[in-house]
């Protein structure tokens, strides 16, 4: 397929959708679609890309809301999902995705509750204990409900 004119800096290339084309769901019985799948995808990548409201999409893109249509079905029914994991695959089994990892100490931090915690043997840690925090509990230590609202007020008949 040839490169479709008028196409935008970011757009897809002749090989790139030659990869993608594929992938695609196959398209659905009825009445044929007025536009392209590339340019629609195209479009959507430029909303991605550009991060601008879907109404402020180019019109050589076709209508916003034809492309939006076909971003919220491929969203909701998981085939963006599968396009990226297909993708991935072909770029691991071509070696194109190096799997190694690596940690640099000096940008590892510690959780906030990790600063200034007693060390063993130089400080005696206690378990502290808190009374009941719970309403039916102050009825058990003896003291004054804590509600305010007026229903738990009047006693209960499974009291």
């Amino acid at each position: 397929m040839p490169t479709l004119p008028g196409s935008g800096r970011g757009d897809l290339t002749d090989a790139q959708w030659a990869l993608l084309q594929p992938l695609l769901p196959a398209p659905a019985r009825g009445r044929p679609p007025l536009r392209c799948k590339r340019t629609l995808v195209n479009g959507i990548r430029w909303r991605v890309r550009a991060g601008a409201p879907w109404r402020d999409l180019p019109e050589r893109y076709g209508p916003w809301q034809t492309v939006y249509a076909l971003f919220r079905r491929w969203s909701l029914d998981g085939t963006w999902a599968q396009i990226l994991a297909s993708l991935q695959s072909i770029a691991d089994a071509a070696g194109l995705i190096p799997w190694q990892v690596n940690v640099d100490s000096t940008i590892v931090r510690a959780h906030q509750h990790a600063a200034g915690a007693l060390k063993k043997g130089k400080g005696k840690i206690t378990k502290r204990t808190s009374p009941p925090t719970t309403p039916w509990g102050a009825h058990a230590v003896g003291g004054p409900p804590r509600s305010t609202w007026p229903a738990s007020r009047v006693k209960s008949p499974w009291q």
